[in-house]
């Protein structure tokens, strides 16, 4: 099969296109012959050597995928020809190759409305956005929360979770960006390129930060007494409040069949849309690293891996 493997930590350049054995599917694992992966933040860190998840070279990247059950192994509830999609756990060899071998417990029905792109676009997004303002946050019809780098994957779903939840969504996006946002469901969006939320904003309940950096302190700042931030961009932790009056988590993204099938509800029932979606072959995978790492990405990049 072909596969983008990676023989070291670097920049984008240590992505190479090769060839290399199909996987084989142990007990309580399938085969997936994988139709589409998407490209994630996540992506890029783990491939820098930023995010601290231990690798063994050579690695595969790609976090989460939509594809066709191609062999079930022993001990697995799946059966050949069943269309899925899955998001795979930390450190684990994943979506940027022809086949994939996982864990049954992973792998979910895919979404009848959705096509595999579209599955694979949604995947890892949709999981974290759910975790996020639903187990995470916990937000509540007419709280009002910050939503940092509205355009995007996770953004994106968090603000159509929080939209559907009955809350007041405020987000932060370029100019350029802010008729889709406000079609995802954003009440108010900020320019911050132009405009500083923690000037504009003071009364949210909850905050979810997508981006780091300056956002971290915003993010605070825009918080009522008794307020809740979730940051997903700022390391492992969550960072350290600067009140003691508001409270930082960090969502605990975990990977299973039940989790997936949250996000399979919420998009058969149209509740969560699909985000502004880039696709390109796995041979452009460095390309999509650079887009990705320049952090102006709207919605997903996806690798349709078709056929």
């Amino acid at each position: 099969m072909k596969a983008v493997r990676m023989h070291a930590h670097g920049g984008p350049g240590v992505l190479v296109l090769e060839d290399v054995p199909d996987p084989v599917p142990a007990a309580g694992e399938v085969l997936v012959a994988i139709k589409a992966a998407s490209v994630n933040a996540a992506d890029w860190k783990v491939r820098s050597g930023i995010s601290p998840v231990p690798l063994v070279f050579p690695h595969i990247l790609g976090r989460d995928f939509s594809g066709v059950v191609e062999t079930a192994g022993p001990d697995t509830d799946m059966e050949r020809g069943t269309e899925v999609y899955a998001v795979c756990p930390p450190g684990m060899e994943g979506g940027y190759a022809e086949k994939i071998s996982i864990g049954a417990q992973y792998v979910a029905r895919k979404p009848e409305n959705l096509s595999h792109v579209e599955a694979a676009a949604i995947g890892l997004a949709a999981l974290t956005a759910l975790v996020t303002i639903e187990d995470t946050l916990k937000l509540k019809r007419g709280e009002k929360i910050l939503i940092q780098g509205g355009a995007g994957g996770v953004a994106g779903m968090a603000i159509q979770l929080a939209h559907h939840l009955g809350a007041e969504v405020v987000t932060t996006a370029r100019a350029e960006n802010h008729a889709y946002v406000r079609g995802l469901g954003a009440d108010q969006v900020i320019d911050y390129t132009e405009e500083d939320p923690a000037v504009l904003v003071g009364d949210c309940d909850a905050a979810f930060d997508t981006v780091g950096g300056a956002c971290i302190a915003q993010s605070f700042a825009v918080l009522t007494p008794g307020g809740r931030a979730a940051f997903i961009a700022g390391g492992a932790d969550a960072p350290i409040p600067p009140r003691e009056d508001v409270t930082a988590l960090r969502p605990a993204v975990n990977r299973s069949r039940a989790l997936m099938d949250r996000v399979t509800a919420y998009v058969e029932a149209g509740i969560l849309r699909l985000p502004e979606i880039t696709t390109m072959p796995l041979s452009a995978a460095v390309h999509a690293h650079e887009l990705s790492e320049a952090k102006h990405v709207r919605g997903k990049l996806v690798f349709d891996i078709g056929d």
